[in-house]
């Protein structure tokens, strides 16, 4: 499991669950409106827009909390003006971090992000310092119980995916930027809509990390996390699993 996935599962795990979704509820809502105001209000006909109702679904958002928040966007009613801003830089040890936020203030943004950075032994670099380690492209998951592995990578095969993994709870679909929606319709026609369907950043390659870094890295993405401006952060790291263990405990 690559290392940002990890990291997830701890955040799930730990406590403070409902500051979290007070969050993630706050980071969807500013995603669907961006989307509703630079397209169509409608999610079938928005691609943008109906990832971020997706992942809307997936977190539990009551349906007239998404509808409101498309109609104000779409409607002009005033609001923030939001732009979209992504911050690269090294972690503990190296480790490569992308961040994508969307924020009306941009010197309020990259202050902070520059404080999470410093705080954790890291720094922010410049625009394309790391973003080479990644590859963008798009990552469709379902739940393990729709399909096997192999009709998954059968589906994957026939909708054009570049890729399949599959995973003990999980099946990720990836394919590239431009054939994204194709893929996601395809599988959407076959196995109903997906856990999650976006267009992200995902390593060439992990570096492994020790216990010491694990730690020091994970208050970095923890901090970044929780900024109300910052929609995803991406690294570039492995944690052993014995190590996963006793950091989740």
């Amino acid at each position: 499991m690559a290392g940002h996935s990890q990291f997830k599962n701890i955040m799930h795990r730990k406590g403070a669950q409902d500051a979290r979704r007070g969050r993630l509820f706050a980071r969807l809502i500013r995603e669907i409106t961006v989307a509703a105001g630079q397209g169509l209000p409608d999610p079938a006909a928005n691609p943008r827009l109906r990832a971020a109702v997706a992942a809307a679904r997936e977190a539990n958002m009551p349906k007239d909390t998404v509808e409101r928040a498309i109609k104000k966007a779409s409607g002009g009613a005033g609001g923030a003006d939001y732009a979209e801003v992504r911050y690269e830089g090294y972690g503990p040890a190296g480790v490569a971090v992308m961040v994508e936020a969307l924020t009306d203030n941009r010197n309020r943004t990259a202050s902070d992000i520059r404080a999470a950075f410093t705080k954790s032994s890291g720094a922010l670099g410049e625009t394309n310092s790391v973003s080479f380690m990644f590859d963008r492209v798009g990552e469709i998951v379902y739940p393990a119980a729709v399909a096997s592995a192999d009709d998954m990578l059968e589906a994957g095969i026939e909708a054009g995916a570049s890729d399949v993994e599959s995973e003990d709870e999980r099946h990720v679909v990836l394919s590239g930027v431009d054939d994204f929606n194709a893929v996601r319709d395809a599988l959407e026609t076959r196995f109903g809509p997906a856990d999650s369907a976006k267009l992200v950043w995902r390593p060439k390659t992990s570096s492994p990390v020790d216990e010491e870094t694990a730690t020091g890295l994970f208050k970095l993405l923890e901090t970044l996390e929780d900024s109300d401006d910052v929609q995803n952060v991406y690294a570039n790291f492995e944690v052993a699993e014995d190590v996963m263990a006793r950091l989740s405990a």
